[in-house]
């Protein structure tokens, strides 16, 4: 009698532990698919978008060529000297840097960079390969969105040579 109620608790685990890992949902459901990139132990937003002022996604209206050129005023002034838009230089190229992280992010490590460097594995990943600390260079919330625009417009400007090129 002891063995037939073994054996029924076994079939009994075994069958709940089916239905378990039956009821899991939808594997292609994009949450779920960012949980599986997201080890790092940071809430999604965070490991997606950086720490900083923005916490909610940006709805970015059609580009604006006047604060996208005093973006790159911004750039020239205060990014150029560690960085280059299409070579390694201290830091990463940024020409396409718009492909690699969100905008919120961008901005965010702009203008948080100390707090993306201790917490946000990007941005460590970073650091030990490029070796150097981004500085803080001050950048508030409207130079950071001039910026922004800036990258978005080289990012529009590398869109348009793939197409041409084909």
């Amino acid at each position: 009698m002891n063995r037939i109620k073994l054996f029924l608790t076994f079939v009994m685990i075994i069958f709940f532990a089916v239905l378990q890992a039956g009821c899991g949902g939808d594997s292609n459901n994009s949450d779920s698919a960012k949980n599986k990139n997201n080890n790092s132990g940071l809430p999604d937003w965070e490991f997606e978008n950086g720490f900083g002022p923005i916490k909610k996604k940006l709805y970015l209206v059609p580009l604006d060529k006047t604060m996208a050129s005093e973006g790159e005023k911004i750039f020239e002034s205060k990014c150029a000297s560690c960085h280059k838009l299409d070579e390694r230089y201290v830091g990463p190229a940024q020409r396409n840097v718009l492909q690699r992280v969100t905008p919120e992010f961008f901005m965010n490590m702009v203008i948080n960079p100390e707090e993306n460097l201790e917490k946000h594995p990007h941005a460590k990943e970073m650091l030990a390969t490029y070796l150097q600390k981004m500085t803080n260079q001050n950048i508030n919330l409207t130079d950071a969105r001039k910026l922004l625009e800036y990258f978005r417009l080289l990012n529009e400007e590398l869109k348009n040579d793939s197409t041409t090129n084909k």
